[in-house]
Order: structure tokens, then sequence, then C-alpha cells
């Protein structure tokens, strides 16, 4: 059964930084060797990803490279903009607006501190839980 695990920023650190959780996150995949593709919002978010993916802990080193070329086989960790064609993952890190649709076994959803954007993705958990996937939260 596929899942959807939802994780709210809570810690001061990922408020003041929300895409180092997704880092954190990505890590976590990357040491359990799940390949993942992680869905930015826009162009400037996915390159704030993929500096902070080098940045953020000099003891972890994440492959990972913005999706669009013939590597993209070859890296455990895509980062993919609303433009580019990239085929799903089993595991989806999903930064959009919109909840995930095609074929993944596990969707991460990051949810900011902040109250009016926990609105909409409520509305998202209510539409994977139509869906038929089971449904986790984690504070973060």
């Amino acid at each position: 059964m596929a899942r959807a695990d939802f994780y709210l920023i809570q810690k001061d650190r990922f408020r003041e930084e929300p895409l180092l959780l997704v880092c954190e996150l990505a890590r976590k995949a990357h040491d359990a060797n799940l390949w993942t593709l992680v869905l930015a919002r826009d162009d400037e978010q996915a390159q704030r990803l993929d500096e902070l993916l080098w940045e953020f802990d000099a003891d972890a080193y994440i492959p990972h490279q913005l999706a669009g070329d013939e590597e993209d086989e070859l890296t455990p960790v895509l980062i993919a903009t609303p433009e580019a064609d990239t085929p799903m993952r089993a595991l989806v890190i999903n930064l959009r607006d919109e909840p995930v649709n095609g074929s993944f076994d596990r969707v991460l959803e990051v949810v900011p501190a902040d109250d009016s954007a926990r609105g909409p993705l409520r509305e998202r958990w209510k539409q994977y839980q139509s869906r038929g996937l089971e449904l986790k939260k984690y504070d973060m």
C-alpha cells in the first residue's frame, strides 16, 4: 500500500530554513538506498536545494542533481522543477502546491510552520486519504 508521510516543521532550525528538513530526508533516503525524486516548486527552490545538499553537512555526501540530462538515471537524488519531464520514483519528496499523482510507494510532504500554509496541506491529507494511501504525521 502506498503511503503519505507529513512532516510538520516545529524545530527552530527548520523554521528558519525549511529546505534543511528536505536535506535531512534526502540523506536518510540515500542512507537507506532509496532513490528519491524531489519535486521542487520552482527553479529558484530547486537551485537553493541543490546548494544546500552540498553545504548542509560536511560529513554527508548525497549524490544529487537537477533533473534533465542523461545522468538522471544514475543519480540517487533528483531535483525536478515543474518543467522537467522526470519519471516517478518509489520515494517522492513533494514541495509543490498540489498532491503527487502517478505511481510511487511513498510520498513525503513537508508542512511549513506557518499556520496559513497548513490549511491546504490538510486538504492534501484528505485527497491522499480518499485515494487509499496510508497516512502518517511526524513533528520535526
